[in-house]
């Protein structure tokens, strides 16, 4: 997989990427920085200013309208996922590797569908939160394994940073979808 699947996140990112972003950005530990930056660059690639913009002091544009509305809370989920990184740097201290290598040796699978993948993952999640016993709800605890599973593969082989990361929004988006919107506080 080259490119991230735009389906599960526009120009600006969806919550779900932003978050998984935000965490793996401020995940200590990490081996896959010049690929985040290259995942960077594909989530919010730079838009340069046409000759009918002109850019406010608040970082909006004057004249012509935006091709993309901006995404909602963007910030918020930026530090959410910084205070998850956190947990998920502890949680992943804690996970068995070879729950780690499975998971990675079927990233690495060629020809595997994306559902497949993701249900791969759904696995790794259930096995680790079977033996994890956590002190949170078990929504969070699922948002956290996942990003930190995301994590751990990514720092094993990372050119499967892109991978890893369009399946955990998959997984997340399909699992704790709600719970993720939810996590903004409404304005």
């Amino acid at each position: 997989m080259n490119q991230v699947d735009s389906n599960y996140y526009g120009p600006q990112g969806t919550p779900t990427a932003i978050l998984l972003y935000s965490f793996l950005q401020n995940s200590t530990d990490t081996h896959f920085l010049p690929e985040l930056c290259a995942l960077k660059n594909q989530l919010l690639p730079s838009r340069t200013l046409s000759d009918d913009e002109e850019l406010q002091t608040d970082g909006n544009r004057l004249g012509t309208p935006q091709s993309r509305e901006p995404v909602p809370d963007e910030e918020i989920f930026q530090i959410i996922g910084a205070q998850l990184a956190e947990i998920g740097d502890k949680l992943a201290a804690e996970m068995e590797p070879s729950i780690i290598h499975s998971l990675a040796q079927q990233f690495m699978t060629e020809n595997m569908s994306k559902e497949e993948m993701t249900r791969q993952m759904s696995q790794a999640v259930q096995e680790l939160l079977k033996r994890m016993p956590l002190d949170m709800e078990q929504e969070k605890a699922m948002l956290v394994i996942a990003m930190a599973l995301a994590k751990k593969v990514a720092n094993k082989v990372p050119a499967l940073l892109q991978q890893v990361f369009s399946i955990t929004v998959n997984y997340i988006n399909r699992n704790l979808h709600d719970y993720v919107n939810n996590l903004a506080p409404e304005s």
